[in-house]
């Protein structure tokens, strides 16, 4: 891109930067009420069925896991007071004695046998590519359970540690078949009381779970609120107490302010243009059939312009599924320069004459819409015509879902391990693979590391894996990105953690 044009862009982008809101904080919320501003409505409240972050966000106060991560990114028991590896294969857990789902059954060796076969037989099941290495689960007592894999899998276990560790009441689960969503019924310090589609999520504290000693809120109220200056302003009024998804333009707005505790701290996902190769039935376009089209494209994108102009320079340029900070980053995968002239070779070589259409899915949040606009301008002068098509969030995850896109700007909260970015994602018929990409060098390199446990053997063979995938580009990585989060003055407690979901445990509201 020229530099004007990047100094133009960035100076549009400081007049669309939102203004800081004169409110001044109000403490009128309830006592012992955590009311906290989503950017985007949760999907489906099932475990099982559940892709979104902000879901991932609601269930950490409704449904507790076996193991979970703590600030180290160390794997620690949850519901389950110890783990073992009996064999490289045989997985072992010992649950707490007396754990209740909020129904008033017992948490027990049978409802995680229950749990992960559900996971791997439901219908539409996102969890079941994560924990598909699943032979058997054996019921040894009352409160010990063995999961026997197939093959040895190193990062199972991390796979544990979200939604796929979760357990669901049986009882409930049963009776309320596929509108167990409606009405889901945990093990986690809050239940569920009510949803309002779009407007509100409301949790209350569960008396009997097992460490109430760390919970001090009786009520959590999660508002979805996109658009973030109006976030911004809700928090600074003090109609809501926490807020998530803020951008780095909010971050310097929020940190001026001394009545707002602010918090920024790195993930472990990335930002991606999702390419659709194959899914659906639309019609075929240059952009799914041919490598050199999707390679044009990226060449004509710059992502540190792009990360400068929408993101105020926080983020940071990948071409990988992994941040830089993770021990399975392949340097050897650097994110490539912008090259106008290269890919517009690239587009002759392909055949392609004339301004190439292509249609860009974004959610509609302010920022993917100012990050779609900067695409659009940096590719046409390559000779790509990009149309905008903005959608609701979890809508854009359905046509995702049926191939009704041709690329989809789509991000990935993250996860410990590198499998946890991967696996799903481009392996052969991976639940979330929205490309249907399809490649078995690829998919023989996935299985490899997950059987390998030295993390530099692994990084060797993900490493492998993000050089092919920048060759195919099923995905463009974009960028890698911060959690940024803030809260009023009358929460204390709050520890981040860098897979970005609120724990509440120790968490108080004045």
């Amino acid at each position: 891109m020229a530099a004007t044009r990047v100094r133009s862009l960035l100076f549009l982008a400081a007049l669309a930067a939102p203004m800081a809101a004169p409110a001044a904080l109000a403490q009128t919320g309830p006592a012992g009420t955590l009311r906290i501003g989503l950017d985007v409505d949760a999907d489906a409240l099932d475990p099982t069925l559940s892709r979104t972050y902000v879901g991932r966000i609601v269930f950490n106060a409704l449904c507790d896991k076996l193991v979970d991560i703590d600030d180290k990114l160390n794997i620690v028991p949850q519901m389950a007071a110890s783990f073992t590896w009996v064999d490289p294969t045989t997985l072992e857990f010992k649950l707490r004695p007396g754990l209740k789902f909020h129904d008033g059954t017992d948490v027990d060796a049978a409802a995680i046998k229950f749990n992960m076969d559900r996971h791997l037989t439901m219908q539409g099941s996102t969890r079941r590519g994560e924990i598909a290495g699943i032979d058997r689960v054996e019921e040894v007592d009352k409160l010990t359970a063995r999961i026997v894999l197939k093959a040895p899998n190193v990062p199972f276990l991390a796979q544990l540690t979200d939604r796929a560790g979760m357990l669901v009441s049986p009882k409930a689960a049963t009776a309320l078949g596929a509108d167990f969503g409606k009405a889901p019924v945990c093990a986690g310090p809050f239940k569920f009381v009510e949803r309002v589609p779009q407007d509100r999520i409301v949790l209350e504290k569960f008396p009997e779970y097992w460490d109430a000693g760390k919970i001090h809120l009786n009520r959590v109220v999660y508002q979805p609120i996109i658009d973030g200056s109006v976030r911004q302003a809700n928090l600074r009024a003090g109609s809501i107490d926490m807020g998530m998804g803020f951008l780095p333009n909010d971050a310097v707005d929020l940190g001026k302010d001394n009545r707002i505790k602010l918090f920024t701290f790195a993930g472990l996902g990335y930002q991606s243009l999702t390419f659709n190769l194959t899914n659906g039935t639309r019609p075929r376009t240059p952009m799914m059939s041919d490598a050199r089209v999707r390679k044009a494209f990226e060449l004509s994108i710059d992502r540190t312009a792009l990360i400068q102009v929408v993101y105020n320079g926080l983020y940071t340029p990948i071409a990988q599924m992994v941040p830089p900070n993770s021990p399975f980053y392949a340097p050897e995968v650097p994110p490539p320069a912008r090259d106008v002239a290269k890919a517009k070779a690239l587009l002759a070589e392909a055949g392609v004459r004339g301004p190439l259409a292509v249609e860009l899915m974004i959610a509609n949040s302010p920022d993917a819409r100012q990050a779609a606009e900067v695409i659009q301008s940096m590719a046409a002068e390559a000779g790509f015509d990009v149309k905008i098509r903005s959608t609701e969030f979890v809508t854009a995850l359905q046509a995702s879902d049926k191939g009704d896109f041709e690329v989809f700007w789509i991000g990935w909260s993250g996860r410990a391990d590198a499998d946890g970015n991967i696996w799903n994602m481009v392996r052969t018929g991976g639940p979330l693979n929205a490309s249907s990409y399809s490649n078995k060098d690829v998919d023989s390199l996935l299985e490899q590391a997950r059987a390998i446990p030295d993390v530099a053997a692994r990084r060797a063979l993900y490493g492998k894996v993000a050089t092919q995938l920048h060759q195919d580009l099923p995905l463009m990585y974009v960028f890698s990105g911060k959690w940024i989060m803030a809260t009023t003055g009358r929460v204390s407690g709050f520890q981040p953690v860098p897979d970005g979901l609120i724990r509440l445990q120790g968490v108080r509201v004045q």
